[in-house]
């Protein structure tokens, strides 16, 4: 069952200099409980596609169903049952991290007591509850991100869109965001919407790839399928195909279709 379903999903800016077609015509599905991953090289059209997926600018073609709500149509049914969270994260800093949560669920309507309530399982969930009542300012930035998500599922989203979670990350709190993200999908059966730069995470997390460039979708499959067309081998890295794939590395294999 598609969670999500894009058909010519488009956008152009108008600019000074004439339009600028950044996305050209999206067609996708992603599985309810799937870990997607959206992977692209820069210009390919990823933040603009997710940006209209997530309401926050509206398409100029195409039509798309996100959680079962028209995109266009009902974009306020689209936020009701979608979380995001952003590259650059959205965390006061002044305020202490019990009190980031608490203020999150009562802007989903929850009563007070409810949104304390939400607040303590969400910091069980996400190892949190020690830093409860420590300044968002004194997070590491492991922690950080950890709120980040706390923050993002706090209305029980269907959908959860990351935009490149563990970038500026060590690698041991890079390890444990991997392992949350598995358990919204293994436990909670939230499907997860996953952009990018890191090829091993995508690798590591994606339950299948869907890569664009020029604004428009050019491969997608399994990583094990798109690393056996693209880079001769399953056990190839995915950062061989992806450079195939986008036209900065060997020609693919052959062309037969990918088997999803």
């Amino acid at each position: 069952m598609a969670i999500i379903s894009t058909a010519g999903l488009a956008h152009t800016f108008r600019t000074p200099g004439g339009p600028v077609e950044a996305v050209r015509g999206i067609d996708m599905t992603v599985a309810a409980g799937e870990i997607l991953g959206f992977l692209g090289p820069n210009g390919a059209g990823k933040t603009t596609t997710l940006r209209m997926l997530t309401t926050l600018l509206p398409p100029t073609g195409g039509a798309a169903t996100v959680a079962g709500c028209d995109l266009i149509g009902d974009p306020v049914g689209v936020r009701r049952k979608i979380g995001y969270v952003a590259q650059s994260g959205g965390v006061d800093l002044s305020v202490p991290v019990r009190e980031e949560l608490i203020t999150q669920g009562r802007l989903y309507h929850l009563s007070r007591a409810e949104a304390a309530a939400r607040a303590g399982e969400l910091a069980r969930d996400l190892d949190l509850t020690e830093l409860l009542d420590r300044p968002c300012a004194a997070l590491s930035g492991g922690q950080r991100r950890r709120l980040d998500l706390a923050m993002g599922l706090t209305h029980r989203p269907e959908v959860l869109f990351l935009d490149e979670p563990t970038t500026g990350l060590d690698p041991g709190s890079r390890a444990d965001l991997w392992q949350l993200v598995r358990r919204l999908r293994d436990e909670y059966g939230t499907t997860v919407f996953l952009t990018t730069h890191y090829l091993d995470e995508a690798d590591e997390l994606s339950d299948r790839l869907v890569v664009v460039d020029k604004g428009a979708v050019i491969a997608e499959g399994t990583p094990a399928a798109l690393k056996e067309r693209y880079a001769g081998s399953p056990h190839a890295t995915l950062q061989d195909a992806f450079l195939a794939i986008t036209g900065r590395g060997p020609a693919p294999v052959d062309t037969a279709p990918v088997a999803v």
